[in-house]
């Protein structure tokens, strides 16, 4: 037989055991593997830890100029926050300076008493007194309202709705725009009757309005806080009014939002939190033993300033979340001009000194400006922020 005739045959044993090494070749290479990933991601977590931690626990002790740009500020004018950038207003008008030092817009009028209020990026300045009413964002004009009768009272969204209290001889009108600057909602409010409209906030959204009305019944001072919703519930309801509280020997004289579900109203030792984008209900009530002497609000939280109960310190503020609990009791000694919160912290500050606080207690910054300080705005960065002067406006860095 020739030696080409004959046929080889494999070794099963052989090739069976080829293969099973080489299957255990590929999963002892993809575990090797799984294990250096999870190795991986577990030192990145490690690292990503100990960074916040030292983040948390990093403490401030002086600030660097980022950049630095000139203005000029007529003596009358005052500086407030809008949003990310610096509103200047006047008798004679107004304008926006952005942290780059780019002006979007300048409003001129003549207002003889300003009257205005702030939500988030949108601004509503009025005359008191008078007939007109200017609504701003960040980058533009959005309306122009004009009423038959004197305003009282105004108060703004986040999307341009606009609520106005304007006075007749008898009767008080609350009247509410959209962000075009037509009319969706005219009320009546009789001191008689209801009561005069003390304060008035809106949701961010515009859906919901919250008003304050002081009356005198039987000779005691009462308040109620109503609640209007413009949305479909609204809609059943006559004039809109889904609910009210009623406080008797209180006055209230300032109401807000924190978020679309939760507000808040302040009397003079009592603060109430609501919840609810429908038809709010009490979620929690506080009360004080101490005047309260001013409430600041802002990134979900309202924060209560009174006298400390402590000799050692000169006030005391108490933070509370949008869930209606308190998130802690701060003392401090720092003559503030505002208060703003942010997520991790939040800051006290005046023209010449600054403190920079965390929800858990930890000072982050304590120190004093190298100028005098009209308004201090966060940025998008940590612990950056803008600050204006009436000479320039800087953008400074905590180091």
């Amino acid at each position: 037989m020739s030696k080409f005739g004959k046929r080889s045959e494999r070794n099963p044993e052989r090739s069976s055991g080829n293969s099973r090494g080489y299957k255990d070749k590929i999963r002892i290479y993809k575990v090797t593997n799984l294990y250096r990933a999870l190795l991986i991601i577990a030192v990145i977590a490690v690292i990503a830890v100990i960074i916040r931690i030292q983040y948390k626990n990093h403490v401030y002790t002086g600030y660097s100029v980022v950049t630095e740009a000139e203005r000029q500020k007529a003596s009358d004018a005052r500086d407030l926050r809008l949003g990310t950038s610096i509103l200047t207003y006047s008798k004679d008008g107004a304008h926006l300076t952005d942290a780059k030092g780019n002006i979007p817009w300048n409003q001129t009028y003549e207002i003889q008493d300003v009257v205005l209020d702030i939500s988030g990026s949108v601004v509503a300045i009025g005359n008191y007194n008078g007939r007109d009413i200017y609504v701003l964002n960040e980058k533009e004009q959005l309306c122009k309202i004009s009423t038959t009768m004197p305003i009282r009272n105004l108060a703004v969204s986040e999307n341009g709705t606009t609520t106005v209290i304007i006075y007749d001889t008898s009767v008080t009108y609350i009247n509410t725009y959209d962000s075009a600057g037509n009319l969706i909602f005219s009320g009546q409010a009789h001191m008689s009757g209801s009561g005069y409209p003390a304060a008035v906030a809106l949701s961010p959204n515009g859906k919901m309005l919250e008003v304050s009305y002081i009356y005198v019944d039987a000779g005691t001072v009462k308040t109620t806080v109503a609640f209007y919703n413009f949305g479909s519930v609204g809609d059943n309801y006559k004039d809109y009014l889904v609910c009210g509280y009623d406080y008797t020997d209180t006055i209230v004289p300032e109401v807000g939002f924190l978020s679309n579900t939760t507000s808040y109203a302040v009397a003079d030792s009592r603060l109430m939190i609501y919840s609810g984008d429908e038809q709010p209900s009490v979620k929690s009530e506080y009360m004080y033993d101490r005047e309260i002497r001013s409430v600041f609000s802002g990134s979900g939280h309202v924060g209560v300033v009174t006298l400390s109960d402590k000799k050692e310190n000169k006030y005391r503020l108490d933070v509370y979340n949008a869930a209606g609990e308190l998130d802690g009791s701060f003392y401090f000694d720092t003559d503030y001009s505002e208060i703003f919160f942010e997520k991790d912290d939040f800051v006290i500050y005046n023209d010449s000194e600054c403190r920079i606080i965390s929800y858990d207690g930890k000072s982050k910054f304590e120190g004093n400006f190298s100028t005098s300080v009209n308004v201090m705005v966060p940025t998008d960065r940590a612990y950056r922020y803008l600050i204006t002067d009436d000479t320039a406006m800087r953008i400074i860095q905590l180091d």
